[in-house]
């Protein structure tokens, strides 16, 4: 409803706005400010909605999630940001850098990912046990913690990757005007959403309250798109080089890479699914190797 007449009415912009210049400096620390745009939810909805109405999650399934997750997008970072991102507006950061290999990044970036993570997750929580709760499965139902192993093979998610990876490639190197290498930025953000989704997604599919990722994956999607193309583009706090990226563009969006547009379904997607695998995994009490695996004699107690 949202996505095909704003795709086809951007699609009639055929000019990039004019760059705002960097001297003076147009936005000074704006991308450091802009940090609250997560951590301000973050700390509303984890020290003021959930307790004032005393909601109840699973803290061990909550911190796994977020100590699993938030490592991908550090080590985007500190491997790959030397190939795939440009930080031209120093003026809008501490200056603080950064480690990553080949060169550093602002400090802002890993506190991006970090409370990222920290608002996908805390959104759902609040949508899943809250708002939308009459469509949650409980902590306690005998489903949650009943299974013979979480590890399950979803076809579709692994085909619909091995397509999406082709049609990249496909795309930069039929129509993209730097068509030389990979398309390397799509390929992580691919593997990161569907990696999860092809090894958990038919032990997390009927726990996954769908009305709260579909809200929560609104919201973020909404922030994200806002920040990026009013602000971290037009104002150089971040930007993208073009030989990583499938060359697709929204003109309209001071040329934001379709690849951006993608980003937090793709980070939303599995953020749910690895918190409710996690989640199964801690209600249950069965050690890791077991619960993800299954006991080598196949015990009838879990079947």
């Amino acid at each position: 409803m949202v996505a095909v007449p704003a795709a086809l009415t951007l699609h009639r912009v055929r000019v990039v706005p004019a760059a705002v210049p960097l001297l003076p400096q147009p936005s000074p620390y704006g991308y450091t400010v802009s940090l609250l745009l997560f951590i301000i939810p973050v700390l509303v909805i984890a020290f003021w909605f959930l307790p004032s109405e005393e909601v109840k999650f699973s803290r061990h399934a909550f911190w796994w999630t977020i100590v699993l997750l938030f490592p991908l997008g550090a080590l985007l970072d500190f491997f790959f940001a030397q190939y795939f991102f440009v930080f031209p507006n120093a003026g809008a950061t501490l200056g603080i850098g950064a480690p990553a290999l080949g060169h550093s990044v602002p400090v802002e970036e890993y506190i991006f990912y970090f409370t990222g993570f920290l608002a996908v997750l805390l959104l759902y929580i609040w949508f899943d046990e809250y708002w939308l709760a009459a469509y949650s499965v409980p902590a306690t139902a005998e489903s949650r913690i009943t299974f013979d192993r979480l590890l399950h093979v979803h076809p579709w998610s692994l085909a619909i990757a091995v397509v999406l990876i082709a049609a990249g490639i496909a795309y930069k190197k039929l129509f993209s005007v730097d068509p030389a290498g990979l398309p390397g930025y799509f390929l992580f953000l691919v593997l990161v959403a569907l990696l999860p989704s092809g090894l958990l997604l038919p032990s997390a599919r009927p726990f996954i309250n769908w009305r709260a990722l579909s809200l929560t994956m609104f919201l973020m999607l909404l922030v994200s798109l806002m920040w990026e193309v009013t602000l971290a583009l037009p104002y150089g706090w971040w930007g993208f080089q073009n030989g990583q990226i499938i060359g697709l563009h929204v003109t309209a969006w001071s040329g934001l890479p379709i690849e951006e547009v993608f980003l937090w379904v793709a980070v939303t997607y599995a953020t749910v699914i690895v918190y409710e695998i996690v989640k199964r995994w801690k209600a249950s009490g069965r050690p890791l190797w077991h619960a993800f695996c299954g006991h080598a004699t196949g015990s009838a107690a879990h079947q």
